[in-house]
């Protein structure tokens, strides 16, 4: 009777490597919905809030540009590029939009 022979190392070794490489991409991917999930909680917390006091911001439209204020501190936020289209959309006029932003910026 022939002897049976076993399965060399080498194939236990193969599947435990691949268990521990699929084992490891679950929890990567467990890690970054985990983090998507964090990121979305905490702008549902804070969004339109005041970076500076934490009160609710109130939008107000000047010309294309809708500009985030904070009427308990006074503060004035401006979303990417919104600058840059209040100086492209005053450029023509020289006046108007930022004397606005300035008065706002000022209080008055």
């Amino acid at each position: 009777m022939a002897a049976t022979k076993k399965p060399s190392n080498f194939e236990d070794e193969y599947f435990a490597r691949e268990d521990i490489e699929l084992k490891r991409r679950l929890a990567f991917q467990r890690a970054q919905e985990l983090e998507a999930k964090e990121r979305e909680e905490l702008k549902k917390l804070h969004h339109m809030k005041c970076p500076k006091c934490g009160m609710d911001l109130q939008t107000l439209s000047r010309g294309p540009v809708e500009i985030d204020t904070c009427f308990s501190c006074g503060g004035v936020w401006l979303d990417a590029g919104e600058l840059e289209q209040i100086i492209a959309y005053d450029r023509p006029k020289d006046h108007g939009m930022s004397r606005a932003l300035l008065s706002i910026l000022k209080g008055g």
